[in-house]
């Protein structure tokens, strides 16, 4: 059931797609961090803001 009211889109966007992923491990950091808490890594990049597309 997609979702159809804004105000619900932008809370699930700001869960789901505010976060950084660990290059290293794949672990999901807050944004605010600076080092990958399972690794303990610093090479970081924000979560990609796209919603993944259905195959098929």
């Amino acid at each position: 059931m997609p979702l159809t009211d804004q105000a619900k889109i932008q809370i699930v966007q700001e869960r789901v797609f505010i976060k950084k992923v660990c290059r290293n491990c794949g672990a999901l950091n807050s944004i605010r961090a600076t080092k990958c808490r399972r690794c303990h890594s610093t090479n970081l990049r924000p979560k990609k803001k796209e919603l993944p597309t259905k195959r098929a």
